[in-house]
């Protein structure tokens, strides 16, 4: 891997890991990471789990294929603060349809922080449902819990 990019993470098993560390922006004024901003670390795991098995989100675009999440569920177990060295664990379940479900993980060492289950929905760019593409289905595959 080119040191000068940043990371995409790496997979432990079927689990994709991306290391997130906490900077100032990241916290409210009490110095704890706003809650809004745990949506953007899971979002980021996410596309990265993508970016390592193969599927681009432009190459995506360029299908007419985008996604929307429908329904996230978080629990917020633990307050993360500045400097924090966090790692957003992530797994695809499964697919049904046009739906991907998604399992995430926010740790700190052994410490869980925040969990989500997510449902994301393959849309076309005009907002309709519409299956994953055959290269979506076939990089992600593998990942699937078996």
């Amino acid at each position: 891997m080119d040191k000068q990019l940043p990371t995409a993470g790496v997979f432990e098993g079927r689990e994709h890991q991306l290391p997130v560390r906490i900077y100032y922006e990241d916290t409210d004024f009490t110095g704890i990471v706003y809650h809004a901003n745990y949506l953007r670390y899971f979002e980021r795991a996410r596309s990265d789990f993508f970016r390592l098995v193969g599927v681009s989100h432009t190459e995506l675009a360029k299908a007419d294929t985008g996604f929307a999440i429908t329904r996230m569920e978080i629990d917020f177990k633990r307050a993360a603060r500045i400097d924090d060295a966090l790692l957003v664990r992530t797994t695809y379940d499964r697919v049904k349809g046009p739906r991907l479900y998604v399992s995430q993980r926010i740790t700190r060492g052994d410490e869980l922080i925040a969990q989500a289950v997510v449902e994301a929905v393959c849309i076309s760019m005009d907002g309709r449902p519409r299956k994953p593409t055959p290269h979506m289905v076939a990089a992600l595959t593998p990942w699937f819990a078996g």
